[in-house]
């Protein structure tokens, strides 16, 4: 599946490899940006709306192999042989199930706040909760949106991260799909190693990188290092954009 993306190219001309940028789930081409607007002055940046999400295709398939695929398909209609993969969360295992389905393509990665492995909880409940209450609602803007999410999400951060994806009175995402394959979502498959140095960005308030994944993560990606931010949680971008750059800027000139 060839993904709805946005291309820009570097605004100096002695670039760097280009890099694809990916957003977790209930996210959008736009939630990387402000990583994009950094990266962009020395590298061609391709942001991305992943499957069933934003205004790229729709598919009752939700697993990370073929997102993988779909990330493969849409650097080929973009001619981009190689490439820096950063993803978060979702996306992060995204890009790192492009490593087992095309490891040449993969010139460098980077996962922010997410490791290999299947994580067995539910985190979203109270979010698909408050999805489908705007839905039942039938409300038309955002502000009523948000009203009818407080009742389930207390953290206004998520409820304004949500709504970037409510437009005219419609959701971006196919909430039926994304409830029905979670399980994939939150799930893993353990990939076979990629022997290739790997920088791994977690927060560190967050529960998804913690010392209990340490031989898992590094059994498939045994050159990762970690680099924690501290004071952040899951949303480590959005958080705390500068530190996330610098270590992503450090791991780029290596």
């Amino acid at each position: 599946m060839k993904l709805n993306s946005r291309a820009q190219s570097a605004q100096n001309l002695h670039t760097n490899s280009p890099i694809v940028l990916v957003h977790g789930l209930f996210g959008s081409l736009d939630n990387l940006g402000i990583l994009a607007r950094d990266l962009i002055a020395d590298h061609d940046i391709l942001q991305v709306d992943m499957r069933n999400h934003g205004l790229s295709e729709r598919s009752p398939e939700m697993t990370y192999p073929a997102m993988a695929q779909d990330l493969i398909d849409t650097m080929d209609a973009n001619g981009i042989e190689k490439a820096t993969l950063i993803g978060h969360s979702m996306g992060g295992k995204a890009v790192m199930a492009v490593t087992a389905l095309a490891p040449e393509r993969v010139e460098k990665l980077v996962a922010i706040d997410i490791a290999p492995v299947n994580y067995q909880v539910r985190r979203h409940d109270e979010i698909f909760a408050a999805i489908n209450t705007v839905t039942e609602a039938g409300v038309a803007t955002r502000q009523q949106a948000a009203e009818a999410m407080r009742q389930h999400v207390k953290e206004e951060g998520v409820i304004q991260f949500l709504l970037k994806s409510f437009v005219d009175g419609e959701w971006r995402f196919n909430v039926p799909v994304l409830w029905e394959q979670y399980p994939h979502i939150v799930g893993w498959e353990t990939i076979p190693a990629w022997d290739c140095p790997a920088l791994f960005i977690p927060g560190g308030n967050s529960p998804y990188v913690t010392a209990e994944y340490r031989d898992t993560l590094l059994a498939q990606f045994p050159q990762a290092r970690a680099h924690v931010i501290a004071g952040a949680g899951h949303w480590v971008h959005a958080e705390k954009p500068e530190a996330v750059l610098r270590a992503i800027r450090r791991y780029l000139a290596e």
